[in-house]
């Protein structure tokens, strides 16, 4: 077997970032990975019948586009295209209007009614330096931000829960709204501390970048990273499986873009008794249900502002959207659940034959549900789009199960590398000043169970791979 500097095990797009990283420093680098295929979170397939191609987990990249590390990068060079929707995002009500996230602070603002102003003082603030702030927010808390004014100011706001930040910030039900299903990303009860967090984070990215995606689908993203890796003089090798340290070859160091659960698995023989425990005390959080969808014509929103925007939430009031993530985290699959809806072929022809369309949607449920929600999310839809279900032509159903056996990773069907409740949100996957280390010298964690958590941004394979390239060589 050959000597490498580093072996990066998973092609996540984190476990790729990380390949990158260390390639571009001038490094040995060989990626295992045990599927296939490459990729990760971000692959695509069709699922449903021929010419219909689907994201298999994520599909929408405001995070991706907006990457102080991925933004780095010659990806365009390597097949690369962000196709960005002329609005981010829509959240349809129930009389037929919606509140629509353009790039313009104040096209936004006009669609929320009586809280445009209050909206605008809320935002415009940190859009004005959401360029500084990402490099810190898109951090671990060591070393200290670049920027520490700015991130107080956007901390002030991001402590609180998203149920308080809305109720004190807006009057009415469509900015509350609104702000709830921004915040619901965090995948947790909305009356938690932190998740307005999330709800001032996304609308941020979509002023500034939009919320794209990736034409020809999700896979285009690990497709680029990797060419461009290869270009590097990086490996990648698909069907190697690693379940052993004794399985990889000599390197100086491995880092591994994988939860707790299997990094203990594989290594955890080489660990202190100490930081054992702490990986396996580390907390998963909810599941995803998915479905896709071949789909013989645009899903008909009642809403027009829902056509210009490839990501729609659905759940309509701050109320509504509280209780369905509330019922999630006790255990009890929400009746009228949150779903969120891509319909990326209204914008990438490349998905579906003529004439045809594909849609994407999934909610959250309790961490290994076993039950089906697919009524369910189609009623949540139909209720918006009176008409789609006679528009269902195939459907492809992922389970908590089902996802889980499609990528370790999502262990119980949570999508997120683990549950993002505070501290853990922090101080993931265990408290350590470098989250990346390990107790060996020679193990680093890049997975997104390590700051700044998940989303297809690379930031914890390249942060990680800079913290391998500090301290091993």
């Amino acid at each position: 077997m050959s000597a490498y500097d580093a072996v990066v095990v998973g092609s996540g797009p984190n476990g790729l970032a990380a390949a990158v990283t260390l390639a571009r420093a001038g490094r040995s680098v060989l990626v295992l990975e045990a599927d296939p295929r490459i990729g990760g979170g971000t692959r695509s397939a069709e699922l449903t019948l021929p010419g219909f191609v689907h994201d298999v987990c994520s599909a929408i990249h405001p995070l991706g586009i907006g990457s102080p590390f991925l933004r780095t990068l010659p990806l365009a060079e390597h097949g690369l295209e962000w196709v960005v929707p002329p609005a981010a995002l829509a959240h349809p009500f129930d009389d037929g209007t919606a509140v629509v996230l353009e790039r313009s602070i104040d096209s936004t603002a006009e669609t929320m009614g009586d809280d445009a102003r209050a909206y605008r003082r809320a935002i415009a603030p940190l859009a004005a330096v959401v360029e500084g702030l990402l490099p810190d927010l898109l951090a671990p808390l060591w070393p200290p931000p670049r920027h520490p004014l700015l991130m107080a100011r956007f901390g002030l706001r991001a402590v609180r829960s998203a149920h308080g930040a809305a109720r004190s910030l807006f009057r009415g039900e469509r900015a509350r709204g609104f702000f709830a299903g921004l915040a619901a990303h965090a995948i947790l009860p909305l009356e938690s501390p932190f998740t307005a967090s999330f709800g001032y984070l996304f609308a941020l990215l979509g002023h500034a970048f939009g919320w794209p995606l990736a034409r020809g689908g999700s896979q285009r993203i690990a497709d680029a990273l990797t060419s461009y890796l290869r270009a590097l003089g990086g490996e990648v090798e698909t069907g190697r499986s690693v379940t052993s340290m004794t399985e990889l070859p000599e390197a100086r160091v491995a880092l591994f873009d994988v939860t707790p659960r299997q990094l203990l698995r594989i290594a955890g023989p080489r660990f202190t008794g100490r930081y054992r425990r702490a990986l396996e005390r580390y907390r998963y959080g909810a599941a995803a249900f998915k479905l896709d969808l071949a789909l013989s014509g645009p899903i008909p929103w009642k809403a027009k502002g829902c056509a210009r925007a490839a990501t729609v939430h659905l759940g309509a009031t701050l109320d509504e959207i509280c209780l369905s993530e509330r019922a999630m985290s006790r255990g009890e699959p929400a009746e009228r659940p949150y779903v969120i809806v891509a319909q990326q072929s209204l914008f990438d022809s490349s998905r579906a034959p003529a004439g045809r369309h594909t849609a994407w949607a999934y909610c959250h449920v309790p961490h290994a549900s076993t039950v089906d929600m697919t009524e369910r999310i189609e009623a949540q839809i139909e209720r918006f789009a009176p008409g789609f279900r006679d528009l269902i032509m195939a459907r492809s159903v992922m389970s908590p199960s089902r996802l889980e056996a499609y990528d370790e990773n999502y262990v119980g069907g949570d999508i997120a590398g683990g549950s993002a409740a505070f501290p853990q949100l922090f101080f993931r996957p265990a408290p350590r000043l470098v989250p990346y280390a390990t107790a060996d010298p020679a193990i680093y964690i890049c997975s997104s169970s390590t700051p700044p958590g998940a989303g297809v941004h690379g930031m914890c394979g390249h942060l990680a791979a800079r913290a391998a390239l500090r301290r091993a060589f």
